[in-house]
């Protein structure tokens, strides 16, 4: 069977979904990073008015000049807007937000002002007729557009709409993510540990990476390599309205590999299995009824690598982000020669450091795919593409930013 380079192999995983997730409308202060599922319109003018961008007196531009003598005749304040109007020779002491009163057209600062507090007030340095005036509407007008579907909610996309005047935001639902560890090896941490067997960790890590793609997580605990247990878990994924179910582990077709005849038992349609990568080759993908399935390696850092490259782009899809298969690799500089490479693209655990002439990858000496350890020092994945020819120290490439 011949292996599917990653890049057709995402597309083809993002394009099998049935489509984004639906949506929820849900209160202004429960939607910090959520996705939004529509538009988002103004529903008020940003300022509703004139007002002045900084303390001091508004006054009439035309009126300006150095020495000039004025009457201070009130007071604009933030909430407390001055009710008169400003004549000639007169002006009205205005602090930063407040209100422009009628008849003026420009701020001078304080400044710029002798005399400040005092009834009467003279120019030191006029400004500019319009200086430091915000306009109605400098911001945004009713009905602007402002924020569209697809944008993650950040703190300044949270403020924009809470002063577009929404209570509110239609945004997606999280996806749904069961997660199910395979096999007889697997022993839950805490738990008593056989002499044959190790303590389960991927399911950990796959979880935190769909977190913060911003999906949620149900976790299916761990399978046995039997049948009816495997067939037993497919069923709560189902049950429990899964999105996306990932296995780990047992995606191969050796004896004790079952996972892959047990979907195919409850109906999955296989989509790919086999990709040109290392680490990370045996993963499959598929769908069962709505549900997408995602068959990572059990290997730690195969699972984690293809959680990278393959389960942060499905969540974002699934949210309905509209550049999910973008290219997240950065360019860099190797810090160390490498070989020439085979028919598999490789994702090298690496250190980085940042110098003059930009980031230097260096890669680990070793790199297999059961090494956790080597994992969590490493800043990133050097990236080695398929029939790369050797490379010297200093070269280019290019990085998948871990941290």
């Amino acid at each position: 069977m011949s292996l599917t380079p990653v890049p057709v192999a995402r597309k083809a995983l993002l394009d099998s979904i049935p489509g984004p997730t639906r949506a929820e409308t849900l209160p202004l202060a429960q939607c910090a990073w959520r996705v939004l599922a529509g538009e988002v319109k103004a529903l008020r003018t940003q300022p509703p008015f004139a007002n002045s961008a900084m303390d001091g007196y508004a006054v009439r531009g035309d009126e300006m000049a150095e020495g000039a003598s004025l009457t201070v005749i009130g007071e604009s304040a933030a909430g407390r807007a001055y009710e008169g109007s400003v004549g000639p020779g007169q002006a009205v002491r205005i602090f930063t937000g407040a209100p422009m009163p009628e008849g003026a057209d420009t701020i001078l600062m304080q400044e710029d002002a002798d005399g400040v507090g005092s009834p009467v007030i003279r120019v030191r340095v006029p400004p500019a007729k319009g200086k430091f005036l915000r306009a109605a509407g400098l911001d945004f007008h009713e009905g602007d557009v402002l924020l569209q579907a697809g944008r993650v909610l950040d703190s300044a996309a949270l403020g924009l709409a809470a002063a577009m005047g929404h209570p509110t935001l239609p945004v997606r639902r999280k996806p749904r993510v069961a997660i199910l560890a395979t096999g007889d090896e697997l022993v839950a941490p805490g738990e008593p540990v056989g002499r044959d067997q190790i303590v389960a960790s991927n399911s950990f890590s796959l979880a935190a990476l769909v977190e913060k793609a911003g999906g949620t997580v149900i976790d299916l605990g761990i399978a046995r390599d039997d049948h009816a247990d495997l067939a037993s878990k497919i069923a709560q994924a189902r049950d429990a309205d899964a999105d996306v179910l990932i296995t780990l582990g047992g995606a191969s077709v050796g004896a004790h590999d079952l996972v892959q005849e047990a979907l195919t038992r409850a109906g999955m349609a296989l989509g790919f299995w086999k990709i040109a990568m290392r680490p990370g080759k045996p993963m499959m993908t598929g769908r069962l009824g709505r549900m997408v399935v995602v068959g990572l390696p059990g290997n730690p850092v195969s699972s984690i690598v293809c959680g990278h490259l393959f389960v942060l782009p499905l969540i974002e899809a699934l949210l309905g982000i509209a550049d999910a298969d973008r290219d997240r690799s950065i360019p860099a500089i190797l810090g160390r020669d490498m070989p020439g490479n085979d028919e598999r693209e490789d994702y090298l655990r690496s250190e980085l450091a940042l110098m003059p002439e930009g980031w230097v990858t260096t890669p680990f000496d070793r790199q297999d795919s059961s090494m956790l350890g080597t994992l969590a020092r490493a800043q990133a994945l050097t990236i080695r593409p398929a029939h790369a020819a050797p490379a010297k120290k200093g070269a280019p490439c290019r990085i998948l930013p871990l941290r």
